[in-house]
């Protein structure tokens, strides 16, 4: 969810998102990013356009204001775990 909110502060459709996120490592099924986004959708923390320029129609999502700030929530939680991870696991 926070890699969604993260990338999404410009607008990019499904597929791209996808492409994205493995790119960076992060291995994620169509099967379980398509309901999440429809999910954050459904939450208020994305909005969606389409776009019917092109051949085929695409969904772009884009962080609403909402989303924005639980982006901001989430950041904050896991700079907070990984330093206490971090403390945890400090040798010596």
């Amino acid at each position: 969810m926070l890699a969604c909110l993260a990338l999404l502060q410009k607008p990019s459709y499904g597929y791209a998102l996808l492409e994205t996120l493995n790119e960076a490592g992060v291995t994620v099924d169509g099967n379980t990013l398509y309901p999440l986004l429809r999910r954050l959708e459904k939450q208020g923390l994305l909005t969606s356009e389409w776009n019917t320029d092109e051949s085929r129609p695409r969904k772009f999502y884009q962080v609403s204001p909402d989303g924005s700030r639980v982006r901001s929530g989430l950041v904050r939680e896991w700079r907070d775990l990984v330093a206490s991870i971090s403390r945890l696991t400090k040798e010596g």
